[in-house]
């Protein structure tokens, strides 16, 4: 079965634009597990230009979903992750300018050298680390020697790509990567730009256990609302496992 992670950020962006309370990201929280989200995604970043520190705190006391946390490896955010303790950190990229995560981390020596004793600060705490990567063999491989517990694949590219239909080589890329995690213990996540329209291909990677969508689930919920937006991600992630079971035999 594969899991699906609601990134709500863009809930306490609407609300941000305007200050007081609402929407409620925990509000937000609790539709998306009703609707059946299996994770809880949030990226708090350097700037708070959506998730702030007291969202976070919240999300974790409520505790029916558990918590992604996306961030920067900083001094700040090491520290935060640590006390709030998620289930689960994802490593991401960051830069002020940006609108949203452009691409997968940089993973140099000095990185990994940081990674490798923030990831024995996250075992001490039984918190699962993740790195947010595009589909290269370098950063894959770089990935697989520090022992990581997760990669999440960045399926950006192929998503701006899918419109056009000239995706397939963005989906070979995905594919490659995913058969050299397939042979390692690291288990494989995606997200970036997934959606309704573009997700069925993406759940071909080999063992794939969890795609994680913000954008187009909030997006979409103006329209819908945000159950029916939830459910209409879950019910092409359950045909997909009807569709493996009946393969299979």
């Amino acid at each position: 079965m594969i899991g699906l992670g609601v990134n709500i950020d863009h809930v306490a962006t609407l609300r941000n634009a305007r200050g007081g309370d609402e929407p409620d990201p925990l509000s937000a929280a609790v539709a998306v597990y009703q609707a059946g989200a299996e994770q809880l995604v949030c990226h708090l970043r350097e700037d708070r230009r959506h998730i702030q520190d007291k969202d976070l705190y919240l999300l974790k006391q409520w505790g029916r979903l558990p918590l992604n946390l996306e961030m920067a490896l900083t001094d700040e955010m090491e520290r935060i992750a640590l006390d709030v303790r998620p289930a689960l950190i994802t490593l991401v990229p960051e830069r002020r300018e940006e609108r949203t995560t452009e691409g997968g981390l940089r993973i140099t020596p000095e990185y990994a050298g940081r990674t490798k004793k923030f990831l024995a600060a996250c075992r001490k705490h039984k918190i699962r680390l993740s790195l947010f990567l595009a589909p290269d063999p370098p950063a894959v491989e770089s990935a697989i020697q520090l022992g990581v517990d997760q990669v999440e694949l960045h399926t950006g590219e192929y998503a701006n790509l899918f419109p056009s239909g000239s995706y397939q080589d963005e989906l070979n890329r995905l594919i490659d990567a995913s058969e050299r995690l397939a042979r390692s213990r690291i288990r494989l996540a995606a997200g970036h730009g997934l959606s309704t329209r573009n997700l069925r291909p993406v759940l071909r990677l080999p063992k794939l256990t969890e795609v994680n969508i913000g954008h187009s689930v909030l997006s979409n919920a103006v329209f819908v609302g945000l159950d029916r937006s939830v459910r209409e991600i879950r019910e092409i992630l359950n045909a997909h496992l009807s569709e493996t079971e009946r393969t299979s035999f």
